[in-house]
């Protein structure tokens, strides 16, 4: 099947480099060869589709099937590897993600490609359109045939496989590498149309009012056409961030959820520049402002989602994360430089000067300014992230940005963006508060809250404004909705500020996680208590046993054929019985296990005791006949993080379908 599955990529780069080729040449010639070139196009990438899916379905079933004849399915599974995680095997690793990406991709074509809305183009966007996207998908099947193939065979197949790294043998590696994929596939559409537009309209279609093309009249704009596709990859790419987060924190037994590894830079960076996008959308969908700047920042989205894929495959920076070295980075690097200079051509040629831009006292101006911070924000993590490469040019031993680097100069943007949430909802476009009585009453929240948090010893400075502002910000949305209750009745409106308000609540977890975790590695005998702040932590025992108990183990083939159930690995576990003012707040049991397949390698298991306000994690460390140690650590309110990241997901599917009726001043901010 590895030769059948192989063609199928074969065939699928063929039919993608002819369908981007004839979009092409019908775009440069006459108006009857483009309307014809584009429909063989739709055609071409339907059967890219076909092929796409048709390979995937092999892979997945050579992992159901353990078939390990397949090089890339032998080197990610084992024949005692449980079902779910076999089928996770899929995008363990480079070749298959990249396969994934690709069909993902393909995916959001063909939906586009049968979608109502793609009917009100010209027949010029269109063509453009999918000279764009064919391009960018051919690439993507090069890639997979002559650099990262994953149906290379052996010769004689292994009888077990290398098996799964015990650390992405976790529910949160089952959905976060395909979200993260989904949502970095996901941009394609919209940077392509965009760009396909800009070209066709020679720079027109990008500065047309949405509200105009919206309504029925002219050629739909192009981030009207793919507003679904646009909130649905943020969607998607926020929720794999926050999904890798919580792995991180429950699977590292470090306790934290971010330490600024290149390669989770490497995923913030498009997030960032994809929201910094859905605030000057507002402008432009609102004043008709900022048109080419949009089409910019959505391919400038689909371009930094390519150079994360770099950064991971390319080798560039040492990351726990990276796949190590590929031949496939210099393909990709050289790519993502050619579509940003296509990208900057298509958006800087013909510029001509717009409407003057409000004063930044008003909706308009802050909802800018909003953007510019989270464009600074991805310039900052970027390049701190690849310091270590541009450190090169003048040093023989170049370093990276430590976390406490990124911490300092990150964490007070992120305040300053909470801060803002706080006004800019009250703010109208032309510039002043719509509702001049609210303007002390929203300092005096804000003021009034710091003051409060500071009386209860909330005093460094960082956690405190953040903390202020996010706890101002729910406050005053509950005063915005209350003075304005048609607001209620606007989906648009209500996603935009359930999003807000998700972020406010990660951004008050990070406040006081952070800064004011309480962390000791303790060494204790069996019955030996400790007290760590308010709790005191008591070691009762320790016990061990294997895969076996849990009902996961492998077969072995004894030498008179019978079948001999062997364990998949041994475990170890500190029982801690944890109290809190004389009153029992529940048990930790981290445990070490040592697998079969890296009988060389610990693995820690953490384990956490749940609560809303202070959650207590531990994770063991290491054990002898008469110690364990463990690190214990205690994570105020860590627990608003996810919670969070979860309204900061949800919402969005409000606004997807939401149009928006209301006047300029009440758009969602």
């Amino acid at each position: 099947m590895s030769a059948v599955a192989y063609t199928l990529l074969v065939l699928a780069f063929g039919f993608a480099f002819w369908g981007a080729a004839v979009a092409l040449f019908g775009a440069g010639g006459s108006f009857a060869a483009g309307t014809a070139g584009a429909a063989r196009a739709r055609r071409a990438h339907t059967l890219v589709f076909g092929f796409l899916t048709g390979a995937s379905a092999i892979l997945t079933a050579a992992f159901i099937r353990n078939d390990f004849s397949l090089v890339y399915v032998a080197g990610h599974s084992e024949l005692a590897l449980p079902f779910f995680y076999r089928l996770t095997g899929f995008w363990a690793g480079q070749e298959g993600s990249l396969l994934f990406w690709a069909w993902s991709v393909s995916l959001g074509g063909l939906l586009f490609g049968r979608s109502r809305v793609r009917r009100r183009l010209s027949p010029a966007t269109d063509q453009w359109f999918w000279s764009f996207f064919l391009l960018i998908l051919a690439f993507f099947l090069l890639l997979l045939g002559a650099w990262s193939n994953p149906f290379l065979a052996y010769a004689e197949p292994p009888a077990d496989g290398a098996g799964m790294n015990p650390m992405l043998q976790h529910p949160g590696m089952i959905f976060h590498p395909p979200l993260l994929f989904l949502g970095y596939g996901g941009f394609t559409v919209p940077a392509c149309l965009g760009l396909a537009q800009m070209v066709a309209g020679e720079g027109q279609g990008a500065i047309r009012s949405m509200r105009r093309t919206s309504e029925g009249t002219g050629e739909v704009h192009w981030a009207a056409a793919s507003r679904p596709f646009i909130l649905a990859a943020w969607l998607f790419l926020s929720a794999g961030i926050i999904l890798g987060g919580w792995w991180s924190y429950m699977e590292f037994g470090w306790g934290g959820y971010w330490a600024w590894d290149p390669v989770e830079n490497a995923s913030l960076v498009p997030w960032l520049v994809a929201t910094a996008y859905l605030h000057t959308a507002v402008i432009e969908n609102s004043r008709s402002k900022l048109g080419r700047v949009n089409v910019l920042l959505m391919a400038l989205t689909m371009i930094s989602a390519l150079f994360a894929t770099y950064i991971v495959r390319g080798n560039v920076v040492k990351s726990i994360h990276a796949f190590g070295d590929s031949a496939a980075g210099v393909p990709l690097l050289l790519f993502v430089l050619f579509l940003t200079a296509v990208s900057l051509w298509i958006t800087i040629r013909g510029t001509r000067r717009g409407e003057a831009l409000a004063g930044p006292f008003s909706r308009e101006g802050l909802l800018l300014l909003v953007a510019w911070v989270m464009l600074t924000l991805a310039v900052v993590v970027l390049t701190a992230t690849l310091w270590p490469v541009v450190s090169r040019l003048w040093s023989d031993a170049p370093q990276g940005f430590k976390p406490e680097f990124y911490n300092t100069s990150c964490l007070p943007f992120f305040v300053l963006l909470a801060a803002m949430l706080v006004f800019c909802p009250w703010l109208s476009w032309k510039g002043g508060i719509k509702d001049t009585g609210m303007m002390p009453v929203l300092l005096l929240l804000l003021l009034g809250t710091g003051f409060a948090l500071f009386l209860l010893d909330i005093d460094r400075p960082v956690a405190l404004a953040g903390a202020a502002t996010a706890i101002s910000i729910p406050a005053s949305l509950v005063l915005l909705f209350g003075r304005n209750p048609s607001l209620r009745k606007l989906p648009r409106a209500v996603a935009a500020h359930g999003v807000h308000l998700g972020f406010a609540l990660m951004v008050l977890g990070v406040s006081f996680s952070g800064p004011y975790k309480v962390e000791e590695t303790l060494r204790l005998k069996s019955g030996q208590a400790y007290r760590l702040g308010e709790y005191v932590i008591t070691l009762r025992g320790v016990t061990g046993g294997n895969s076996l108990e849990h009902g996961v183990g492998s077969l072995r083939r004894e030498a008179d054929g019978r079948a001999v159930m062997e364990p998949s690995y041994i475990w170890e576990e500190a029982e801690l019985a944890v109290t809190r003012n004389g009153r029992d707040a529940g048990t930790l049991r981290p445990q070490i296990r040592i697998y079969a397949a890296m009988p060389g390698r610990p693995f820690t298991e953490a384990h956490t005791v749940f609560s809303l306000g202070t959650q207590l994690y531990a994770s063991l460390m290491g054990l002898d006949r008469e110690r364990v140690e463990v690190r214990v650590s205690l994570n105020p309110l860590v627990n608003w993080i996810w919670i969070g990241g979860f309204a900061l997901c949800l919402f969005p599917f409000l606004g997807i379908r939401g149009r928006s009726r209301e006047p300029d001043d009440n758009a969602a901010s």
